[in-house]
């Protein structure tokens, strides 16, 4: 039967390879699929408020695989693995590493010289991983994770709410989110920060 997905406004296609990557054969719609990755995604929560981080731990490739492998592990083959492909959103996926690498510099030396306030460089840093979009699927929910987990380990501020939403599927919130990541790739963020702080 195969795994038949509907896809929202901003949300990024699977390929039929990453498709292949599917631990949970009897998955065959977006509802089940929605399902099976919030389970995981709550298992991954759950590691983040036990876990031991601080910055030298957070702010490195290994880190960011390791959160979405964590949070998508149970449910994808392919999860923490950079993507191996273009898609729809995102830089051209041999670039990621390099990417990467300089949003993780820039964060350090923002953090080091309170360049912005914690929320900005918070919300600075999920725009940007948002927008290099390191994995095949579930860039979204990593990347605010990140934020929450920089808020919470590196700066011991209150997560932020996010509408009080997971923003899976299509609605208001999801289109408000949508509309301040477009504002933020112009490069105004203040629509983005208060959306994570609604």
């Amino acid at each position: 039967m195969g795994l038949n997905l509907n896809y929202e406004d901003g949300q990024t296609p699977l390929d039929e390879d990453e498709k292949e990557g599917l631990k949970i054969k009897s998955i065959t719609t977006q509802g089940e699929l929605d399902e099976f990755e919030q389970l995981n995604i709550e298992t991954a929560v759950e590691w983040t408020i036990h876990a031991n981080l601080n910055p030298e731990i957070i702010l490195t490739e290994k880190f960011i695989k390791n959160l979405h492998k964590k949070m998508y592990g149970d449910v994808w083959k392919w999860a923490g693995q950079f993507r191996k492909s273009n898609k729809n959103i995102g830089i051209e996926w041999t670039k990621i590493e390099i990417e990467l690498k300089t949003l993780l510099d820039d964060v350090k030396f923002w953090i080091d010289n309170n360049t912005f306030s914690p929320e900005e460089i918070s919300i600075r840093c999920k725009h940007r991983i948002v927008a290099i979009h390191c994995f095949p699927n579930g860039n979204g929910r990593h990347s605010r994770m990140i934020a929450d987990i920089i808020m919470e380990h590196i700066f011991g501020l209150p997560i932020f709410s996010w509408n009080q939403s997971n923003m899976v599927k299509a609605g208001d919130t999801r289109k408000k989110y949508i509309t301040a990541l477009r504002k933020a790739d112009q490069g105004e963020i203040t629509d983005l920060i208060k959306f994570a702080k609604k």
